[in-house]
């Protein structure tokens, strides 16, 4: 029987390679590939990392936290998500 060894770390200060973070952010159920997770380093936006030597680590309790931060609230329907992105958009416009 084979047993399949989980992405995801027991301990939120556990440092993770990109591709390690990619990984467990997938099993966790974020779909977010190694190449945005590179992207976003270079142009910003994504989770806090550190560097050791040229490679980065990210701590799993920051980078989780960065993914919460992306989710919305739930909803009902999808009608609720476009009310809500013109409800931004309209914030946009006025200077809000």
């Amino acid at each position: 029987m084979t047993t399949l060894k989980s992405n995801i770390p027991d301990n939120g200060d556990v440092l993770l390679t990109r591709a390690q973070t990619g990984a467990a952010l997938r099993e966790t159920g974020f779909p977010v590939a190694d190449k945005t997770l590179a992207t976003k380093a270079c142009r910003g936006g994504g989770p806090p990392f550190r560097r050791f030597g040229s490679k980065p680590l990210y701590r799993w309790a920051d980078v989780l936290a960065w993914a919460h931060s992306k989710l919305t609230a739930p909803m009902a329907s999808t009608s609720e998500a476009d009310a809500h992105l013109h409800d931004q958009s309209q914030e946009v416009r006025s200077g809000a």
